[in-house]
This record gives structure tokens, sequence and C-alpha cells, in this order.
């Protein structure tokens, strides 16, 4: 049986990805901290690691001593008070763990990095689409140390499978839930008015993608998304059919919702927290266009998505129901 080390296991994308890992019969090994909830890693075959990322040498000797055939790297962290935080987590520790990977003795046969398509940043809404030779340009300091994490490891030289994920969405995802009880309540919010082309990537799809890249003898970087572009009220009028409920939309000035950013983060700033809506945030969701071409990804990894937006939202609003969410 060939070993896996998932690291960020117990979180939302981690953990589908680990259930497909098992469902194709690897041996999972979950990096996780020993403070990690571990709600969706109850599967009895699962083991449990508790690297330091920090720490290279000590990477190395994991690497060593557990003899792992596959590293799937998803660990980091969407939210931080400043840029330092963002590039230590996502860049240096990702890094590091590049390092590890190359001066073990015991060579890993692939190396699957989950980054984002904040990397690259989004375009104008008449420009077309992101391809894999779009020049990034991130607009926050979570897409920036995306970019840097891939940098460092391009110069690595590894065998390595970079994921840019668009918005991933499905069940345990806790952000579209708060959006999914908003519309339920009778609401629908819109920040501005202006037209937006958005994608998105069904987190089973990105799970199915993830593993079959181990497999691959493919390897380079490349943007994930359903396969399909959608406009900006797609993704609750789809809810609202499930749902069946109807809405009232409500229109923020974006001028309100700046200011109410910035409150907030200062607010949160003098608690010592770090807050959900800051002014880097809206920078992504008042972007024009994450619309993608994925036809790399479909030719070179034979990528072929099972679900568009109206089957993830299907599937992901009966999870809700059924555990109890909504």
């Amino acid at each position: 049986m060939q070993k896996v080390l998932v690291t960020g296991a117990n979180g939302f994308v981690g953990s589908h990805v680990v259930e497909k890992c098992l469902e194709n019969g690897l041996e999972v090994w979950a990096a996780i901290r020993k403070s990690s909830n571990l709600d969706y890693l109850k599967a009895a075959s699962v083991k449990f690691t508790y690297p330091d990322f920090n720490n290279v040498e000590l990477l190395t000797k994991e690497i060593e001593e557990k003899q792992y055939d596959f590293i799937i790297h998803i660990a980091g962290i969407t939210k931080a008070r400043f840029p330092k935080e963002y590039e230590q987590v996502n860049a240096l520790y990702t890094a590091n763990l590049g390092r590890a990977i190359k001066e073990s003795r015991h060579k890993v046969k692939k190396f699957v990095f989950m980054s984002s398509l904040g990397a690259i940043g989004p375009l104008q809404y008449n420009d077309g689409l992101i391809t894999e030779n779009t020049i990034p340009k991130p607009v926050t300091a979570y897409g920036k140390s995306k970019l840097i994490a891939e940098e460092m490891l391009a110069a690595l030289h590894l065998p390595l499978v970079v994921l840019r994920p668009t918005a991933v969405y499905g069940p345990r995802e806790k952000d579209i839930f708060i959006l999914l009880r908003t519309i339920s309540k009778g609401f629908e919010p819109y920040l501005g008015k202006a037209n937006q082309h958005l994608s998105f990537v069904y987190v089973k799809d990105l799970a199915q993608l993830t593993v079959d890249a181990l497999f691959n003898p493919k390897t380079g970087s490349y943007n994930v998304t359903d396969g399909n572009c959608y406009n900006r009220y797609e993704f609750a009028q789809i809810i609202k059919k499930y749902l069946s409920n109807k809405t009232f939309k409500i229109y923020i000035p974006l001028t309100i919702v700046n200011l109410l950013a910035v409150l907030t983060e200062k607010g949160a700033g003098l608690l010592n927290k770090t807050s959900v809506l800051n002014k880097e945030k809206l920078n992504e969701l008042t972007a024009a266009n994450w619309c993608c071409d994925i036809s790399r990804l479909r030719n070179e990894m034979g990528y072929s998505p099972q679900f568009n937006l109206q089957q993830g939202l299907k599937e992901t609003i009966q999870w809700c129901k059924t555990n109890q969410w909504l």
C-alpha cells in the first residue's frame, strides 16, 4: 500500500481529499496540529502525524522515516492580520516542505501543492479567460503569498503539480453555509451593481483531481474550475430554486462596504483577532472576471469535472439539510 501525507487534512478541502485517497487504496497520514478538530477524519485507517513546518531538518526526517510515496500540501491560512503571517505560513512553510522533499534520501514520487487562483488574480470584465500563461497580478496578500510559494517551489525542480482552484464550495464549507442561510431567510445581498464573470469548482471534483495528479506523469501548474463561467446572479438563483423560496435583492454600495471593512478590520485589530471582512478581501469579492480556460488541465491531466454549479449546489444543500445545517 502506497503512503500519502496530506497536510491540512482536517480542513474543508483536506478532509475530502483524504476520503478520495482512501477510496484509491492509499495509506493516509494526516498532518495536523494536536489541537485540530477531527470531526471529518473519523476513518479508522487514517494515521496522524504532527510535523514542524518551521524545521526543514525535522521535515526531512519525517519523510525518510515514514517513507511517503506522495505528499499533498493543503495546509495554509486564509485570514491573517499582517502580510508577513501569510508569507510565513503559506510561502515559507511550503518552501520548507519542498526543501525537505529535495533533501530526503527517500524520494517522493509526486508533490501536489494546493495553491489558489488568487495567486494569478482576476482579469477585467472584457479581458477574456484566465490561462496558465496569464501574467500574475494577485490582489490580496493571501494571493501574493501563494504566488511566492509557487515561485519558491519552482526553483527546487521537484516532481511537482500546482493546482490553483477558483472558489471551492461543497459540504462542510462554512462560508457557503452563511450565504445559504441568508438566502433561506429571504435576503440576497450583493456588493455594488457591477457585472461579474465568476467561476467555481465543487470540492469533490477538486479532491478527485488532486488524487489523480499523484498518478499522472505530468507536472506543472494548472488553474482549476468546473469549466463554466457564471454571472453574479446564478449562484443565488440556483440556491433559491432548491430551497423553493423568494428573496429580496439588496445592493450594498461599495462606499459603505469599504467603510465597514475598515471598521471591522480596526476593531478586530484592537482585539488581536483577524477580520473576515477586510479591504483586501473586497478586492477578490468585487473583482470583475474570475473565469478560466481549463483546456490544458483537461488535456494533460484528463480532468473531467462531474459537477457544474447546479449539480454541486443541489448536493450541497441536501447535505446541509441532512446534517441539520439548514
